[in-house]
């Protein structure tokens, strides 16, 4: 069973595209674009060296030009405020007085036992607060 050389050079990019969708290692990705484009030069009649040196090529030109382009990409994203995170700055409703040891309010729709960023202060029901931080599972306000 004598195989083509292009047809190896597909079985080495199918290779390179497992460990791409097992890892999310973009790096394998542009291995096996310079497997496929192998077997192109492979499939035209091109010796060996050749093949070697257009993988080694695209794949070193690719990771040259691409990587640097998505780590720019991935460090532009805005980041996404979640869990406690998201609730540091909104503005709550007191529902039973808050000093500077503990209270009610109601954040984001839910009841919290809440205190005084300042231990003097004071907040009356229905007044309206600032989140500053999250203790626990305790609102401090201001």
């Amino acid at each position: 069973m004598d195989i083509d050389a292009w047809v190896w050079w597909l079985i080495g990019a199918v290779g390179l595209g497992i460990p791409l969708v097992l890892t999310a290692m973009p790096e394998f990705g542009m291995f096996a674009v310079g497997a496929v484009a192998a077997a192109v030069v492979a499939a035209l009649g091109g010796g060996i060296v050749a093949q070697v040196l257009v993988f080694v090529v695209v794949s070193v030109a690719l990771i040259a030009v691409v990587r640097p382009i998505a780590a720019r990409h991935r460090a532009d994203r805005p980041r996404i405020a979640t869990g406690i995170d998201a609730l540091k700055g909104r503005q709550a409703v007191v529902l039973e007085r808050v000093d500077g040891n503990g209270g009610r309010i109601k954040l984001a729709g839910e009841i919290w036992s809440a205190r005084a960023y300042d231990g003097e202060q004071s907040f009356e029901p229905g007044r309206q607060v600032d989140v500053v931080d999250i203790d626990g599972a305790t609102a401090v306000v201001m």
